[in-house]
């Protein structure tokens, strides 16, 4: 196969990573997701990941807490799942860094940009992790903070539902599907698929992005090779 990208950042959710269950980590979805990254490394395309929390952390989760605290909580579960994909990447052969915008030296390195690029080059995936570092930002502000960051071709984004709707497929039968969408139409009609300030972010720097479901067999794959799936948000 031929890959269709030369260098992508993958945003996963936290959720992805958590199978049916929707809590912890499945290991033979973790598994999965490496064996198709492994691929698409040795097909030669460089690949940068961004990994939400939310099968650890979520919010507030109904709990009054400080914005900033239960933020910061959040970030902190990106790491385990930073770690949990590092961790299976090596064991099946794949050199891996992990890069986090909160310090944690013991377990990974600082994001630095000009390190990250390196790393790139060197064929090594790099996971980046604790969002931006800052309260009151997503984890998908981070994926397309960090996909202009390394200078990716692409955001992918990986979502357990397969496009953009204009509402929840999961509620409504009739739900109308996106194929192709600008970013200031996303905006325009207020859709839910991707946090508003990283689609501004990737407006603003010609940053496209595909957003596409992870339940399908090879999704990942299929999209590095070009496969028409899911929705492309560009300019």
């Amino acid at each position: 196969m031929i890959p269709t990208y030369k260098r992508v950042l993958l945003k996963l959710s936290g959720g992805a990573l958590a199978g049916k269950s929707g809590f912890g980590i499945d290991e033979e979805i973790i598994l999965d997701i490496c064996q198709q990254i492994k691929k698409a490394q040795e097909m030669g395309v460089e690949i940068g990941v961004v990994v939400g929390g939310g099968n650890f952390w979520r919010g507030r989760q109904g709990v009054e807490m400080d914005r900033s605290t239960a933020d910061h909580m959040g970030m902190l579960a990106t790491v385990i799942n930073c770690l949990a994909l590092q961790d299976a990447l090596e064991r099946i052969g794949v050199v891996t860094r992990v890069q986090t915008a909160l310090d944690i030296t013991k377990v990974a390195e600082p994001f630095i940009q000009r390190r990250a690029l390196r790393h790139l080059e060197k064929k090594r995936v790099v996971i980046f992790g604790c969002g931006t570092g800052n309260p009151y930002f997503t984890t998908d502000t981070a994926a397309a903070l960090r996909a202009n960051e390394i200078n990716a071709e692409i955001l992918l984004l990986a979502k357990n539902v397969d496009a953009v709707y204009d509402c929840d497929p999961e509620c409504n039968k009739n739900a109308k599907k996106y194929d192709k969408m600008t970013h200031l139409d996303f905006i325009k009609k207020d859709l839910s698929a991707m946090d508003t300030a990283a689609v501004a972010l990737c407006h603003e720097n010609k940053m496209p992005i595909l957003v596409f479901g992870l339940k399908e067999k090879n999704a990942i794959l299929n999209v590095m090779t070009g496969s028409k799936v899911g929705t492309l948000i560009a300019t």
